[in-house]
């Protein structure tokens, strides 16, 4: 039954349901939009500024994606209603507005927008943001109908809700959610409530997450009683070792959320429990700090990166770059660069972590090591998009694998881009962890920083890395 779900799973998910290209392609658009707007309400005004048309344009663009990113207008819409994207998208454009009048009356001869112009680039913006998210989202729907862009999901627990929230998927495929059926740890006999879906009962809770876990389901929806707060627990305890979307129907309390979120399936409400933090503003002000410190640190360090490239080669027999595979954001495996510090190029299913006088490091990789110059190179993974300079450190795959199943939670650091520093460095749990209880604590403040990002604590963690030298006790 594994191998159907996982290959209903592939066929469906041409486009990855965690995949940013349908917010990157809004964004392409709304910025022709804002362009075009601008343009045909200069010619309904009867107005020409040509001197000045390239600024105001930027001003308008700049504008409206800061308030739409602020608004979170290009977080995935699949779950909540058509008006409140409106809503939202209007909302932003409004505001865009209101910027560009405050522009104009501030410094008009740079901006020498008049009042008709500013009325008719309202509304022919307006009419236009609206029209397009009405015809895409339509577009859209009938992708999903059709079996793409399709997130798997199962229910735990053949209950009221649970089978009202059935209901609901079953009514709405446009929401791109495809039900393969209900798990639950009662015999079929004990079960008091009837599917009128006629979704069957495919296996006990244990089998819906071993399945989650191997990235068969991508949603799994918790719809049991109050009563059973205690197998809740457990689940959610167990489910922190995949990266699959966890949502419950609320109606009990819920204690440890790594990111809580409500969201809407039809009429019906769920609260995502491990979900990914950042959204909207957020994740776009995390990109253009990363790509900011990137290429300030790499114009800085280019040239000791060549002397450090040198003397590799001078040094030791072999390559400059290590590279080798670590898990990324959302549990998917990324190849991260380093300069090469030791005689051998470990990457497979078993990788010994660097020990105190390890013979595998070279003397002039024991120095790289010491100081950390030897992650100088992942600088260009935060340039590619799969890493950021602050953030939970990225383990090999095999210990990757080996501490998922030792402590609970510990693919939670996923739900966030590996860093090249991290909060749980700069506290003093970097380097070596020879025992369950160092990972334990790196896993506790990588989860406190994911709970309290911001560009501010970024910059601290920067600061406080740079200050402390780039060593540790630990960094051999």
């Amino acid at each position: 039954m594994s191998d159907s779900i996982n290959s209903g799973r592939n066929h469906q998910s041409a486009v990855h349901p965690q995949s940013h290209g349908f917010a990157l392609l809004f964004r392409l658009a709304d910025i022709c939009i804002v362009h075009l707007g601008f343009q045909l309400a200069l010619k309904l005004a009867g107005a020409q500024i040509a001197a000045h048309e390239m600024l105001v344009t930027i001003m308008g663009i700049a504008g409206y994606l800061f308030f739409a990113e602020s608004l979170a207008l290009y977080r995935s819409w699949r779950s909540t209603r058509f008006k409140e994207l409106i809503t939202t998208n209007i909302a932003a454009w409004l505001l865009t507005i209101v910027w560009l009048m405050v522009c104009a009356s501030v410094v008009p001869e740079r901006v020498p927008l008049t009042e008709s112009i500013l009325v008719y680039w309202l509304f022919v913006g307006a009419a236009m943001l609206v029209l397009l998210r009405l015809f895409s989202r339509q577009a859209i729907f009938s992708l999903r109908r059709r079996g793409f862009n399709v997130q798997t999901a199962a229910i735990l627990g053949i209950t009221r809700s649970g089978i009202a929230l059935a209901k609901n998927l079953e009514e709405n495929p446009q929401l791109g959610i495809r039900l393969v059926g209900f798990f639950d740890d009662r015999a079929p006999e004990r079960i008091e409530v009837e599917d009128e879906q006629g979704k069957a009962l495919l296996g006990n809770v244990d089998y819906a997450i071993k399945l989650a876990k191997s990235g068969a389901l991508d949603v799994l929806y918790i719809a049991m009683p109050m009563r059973a707060e205690k197998r809740i627990n457990e689940i959610l305890i167990d489910c922190s070792d995949s990266t699959a979307a966890i949502h419950i129907l609320p109606d009990f309390f819920i204690y440890n959320l790594l990111h809580a979120r409500w969201h809407e399936v039809g009429e019906i409400q769920t609260l995502s429990v491990y979900d990914f933090p950042l959204d909207g503003l957020s994740s776009w002000l995390k990109r253009v700090e990363d790509i900011a410190l990137s290429c300030a640190i790499l114009t800085l360090v280019s040239i000791p990166m060549l002397l450090i490239s040198i003397g590799i080669k001078l040094t030791s027999p072999g390559p400059v770059l290590f590279k080798q595979y670590r898990y990324g954001l959302d549990g998917r495996k990324i190849m991260v660069w380093k300069f090469r510090t030791m005689n051998t190029m470990e990457n497979g299913t078993k990788v010994v972590q660097a020990t105190k006088d390890d013979p595998r490091v070279t003397r002039f990789g024991a120095l790289l090591r010491k100081t950390s110059l030897d992650e100088l190179p992942q600088f260009f993974n935060v340039l590619q998009g799969q890493m950021s300079v602050v953030g939970p450190r990225p383990h090999a795959v095999a210990h990757n694998e080996e501490y998922r199943s030792l402590i609970n939670g510990y693919m939670l650091r996923h739900y966030m881009k590996p860093g090249i520093t991290g909060w749980a460095q700069v506290n003093g749990w970097r380097g070596e962890t020879d025992t369950l209880e160092k990972m334990e604590k790196r896993l506790e403040f990588d989860l406190a920083y994911i709970r309290n990002w911001s560009v501010w604590l970024d910059l601290r963690i920067v600061f406080k890395t740079i200050r402390q030298g780039f060593t540790g006790a630990n960094a051999y």
